[in-house]
């Protein structure tokens, strides 16, 4: 089983990055304010604001000094990654560029693209959203049930995504025709249906709440001691309380929030969580119970913090959504969402799109001479490393760590930005010393650790391979723009020059019987036709006939025609 299909209790135990969260929370992203005037509401607001950036600085203080806190999205396991210093505050921009067909969302970390949100309208996020399904097959022998939710193909159920005693095998669980509550994680990849669970969960901006699950926990990324504490005793006593024994996490960006604020957000997805089991009770299966947040608020709502210097957004329309959305959520950063009127379209205006044709390339070329080779399978993505023209000036064993060390920060930025997930395999420069492999191991978990996917990664080898594992949630960006090409079949490569012309020797030798004289016309890709005149003569003696070559762009690469005169 691979690493992704652990259980999903133990991934919201270790960090809740799952981006789940109700469409209707863009119209009450926060639970309702208690009754009263408006200027008392405006006071509360307002010392409540002062009273978390108090303490947000306080913290702030104590981890970097008087620095910024340094945002840590969550990494996952890495396993052997050893300890890293603590690198320099990042200045992290969010651009939009939203329209009719599509909304892209760039994430850039020191001018730096970074990574990059992608939804086309005809090609909805599904994950995050709750549905109310209809068992159509259980099969004990995978663990696992297939699901109809009103898609083409039938959810995928594994049995450690299931709420119940999963020792007792699926098939006591889960019975054909019964309809069940699920949601999704995973969306459709290639010949696979969506991944779903049992295992609701459903965050907002600092905490995250699990109805099927009596656990108080506060994510690993929060390392203040007493901030830990405070937020674990509050979260034990709404899940004690207010939550009657449903489960509820604290995000990162909880770390410094009141009481007050934080109980407010519990209130508000408990209301939420009783809307959805309403209309579990009421609706027909297969029925949709809870839309996830369109892609522009989930980021917002996920990735906009004080480490955000700006969200940038070309669309009217969707920046004032922002602006309301963020003014109910976090009022303080309310005035980091602008609207970009420009007339450079705002991705060409920030040299995104230069990022994003890169993108399609394999080869990744490193700042030394070097060079990394990226190839994406289905299930399993191969990576290569290269010296290239970089020769160093000490030995050659230092020049080899210089150019892994350099790769290992390209893979990973490379990893993030293309979301490539799934199984790793990355093929460094063979090194003699054990020190150098594990200085290189060190430089790439220190690189991996500003991923927000989930990630574990096994110890370097002899042989400098590196096998890690990527959380997947959805395609990757390349195969997202891009199709198998017609003429390849997805290969990348076709029937060279040399090839072509033997066929085509072969083939009138077949239809001639090797009878000499006569004529011969041959129409061929333009390509291919360069190469033929270039061997026009040797062809004609080896078929014994003269030829005439002829070209056609309509014709494509590997194919050709041949007519006898």
């Amino acid at each position: 089983m691979s690493e992704e299909e652990v259980s999903h209790k133990e991934d919201l135990k270790e960090e809740l990055v799952v981006s789940q969260a109700s469409a209707e929370s863009a119209e009450k992203p926060a639970a309702p304010a208690s009754s009263g005037s408006g200027g008392n509401d405006d006071k509360r607001r307002q010392k409540r604001r002062r009273f978390q950036q108090q303490r947000r600085q306080d913290y702030q203080n104590q981890k970097h000094g008087n620095g910024r806190r340094s945002h840590e999205p969550h990494t996952g396991a890495l396993e052997n990654s050893g300890g890293h210093a603590q690198s320099a505050p990042v200045k992290r921009e969010i651009l939009a560029n939203v329209n009719a067909e599509e909304v892209r969302i760039a994430i850039l970390e020191n001018g730096k693209l970074v990574e990059l949100f992608w939804e086309r309208k005809n090609q909805q996020n599904l994950v995050g959203n709750i549905y109310k399904g209809v068992i159509e097959n259980v099969l004990p022998g995978i663990s696992s049930a297939f699901i109809n939710i009103g898609y083409d193909k039938n959810a995928y159920l594994y049995i450690s995504d299931v709420v119940g005693d999963k020792n007792a095998g699926i098939e006591s669980i889960l019975k054909k025709n019964q309809p069940v509550m699920i949601q999704v994680a995973k969306e459709a990849i290639g010949t696979k249906g969506m991944k779903v669970t049992m295992a609701v969960s459903l965050p907002g901006r600092y905490v995250v709440f699990t109805p099927f699950e009596n656990f108080a926990g506060v994510s690993k990324n929060i390392e203040n001691s007493d901030e830990r504490a405070r937020l674990s005793a509050l979260m034990q006593g709404f899940v004690s309380g207010i939550l009657g024994g449903k489960g509820l996490v604290a995000r990162t960006e909880a770390e410094g929030i009141a009481a007050d604020e934080l109980e407010r957000e519990a209130r508000y997805l408990l209301s939420l969580w009783e809307d959805i089991q309403k209309k579990m009770e009421s609706e027909p299966a297969p029925a949709l119970l809870h839309k996830d947040l369109d892609l522009t608020l989930q980021v917002a709502r996920d990735i906009l913090s004080e480490d955000v210097s700006i969200f940038l957004c070309d669309n009217k329309e969707a920046c004032d959504r922002l602006s309301e959305f963020i003014d109910k959520i976090s009022p303080e950063l309310k005035k980091r969402i602008q609207f970009y009127d420009g007339k450079t379209p705002i991705f060409k205006a920030f040299k995104i799109e230069e990022g994003i044709e890169k993108m399609r390339k394999p080869v990744v070329s490193l700042p030394n001479g070097g060079s990394i080779v990226i190839q994406e399978a289905e299930s399993l993505c191969a990576i290569d490393v290269n010296t290239g023209r970089f020769t160093g000036s000490k030995s050659q064993e230092e020049t080899v760590t210089q150019t892994n060390v350099e790769a290992a920060k390209e893979v990973a930025h490379q990893l993030r930005l293309r979301n490539i997930g799934g199984i790793i395999v990355v093929d460094f420069i063979d090194m003699k010393k054990a020190s150098n492999r594990n200085k290189v191991m060190d430089a790439f978990a220190a690189a991996l650790k500003g991923d927000r996917a989930k990630i574990r990664i096994l110890p370097i080898t002899r042989l400098g391979l590196i096998e890690l594992t990527r959380e997947r949630k959805r395609e990757s960006t390349v195969k997202l723009i891009t199709q198998e090409c017609r003429e390849c079949h997805g290969s990348g490569r076709v029937l060279s020059e040399e090839t072509m012309r033997i066929k085509i020797q072969e083939e009138v030798l077949d239809m001639t019987r090797g009878r000499p004289g006569g004529h011969v016309r041959v129409c061929v890709h333009p390509l291919i036709s360069e190469s033929l005149k270039s061997k026009q003569a040797m062809i004609e003696k080896n078929i014994q006939r003269s030829i005439k070559i002829e070209s056609s762009p309509a014709i494509p690469l590997e194919d050709y025609r041949i007519v006898l005169e």
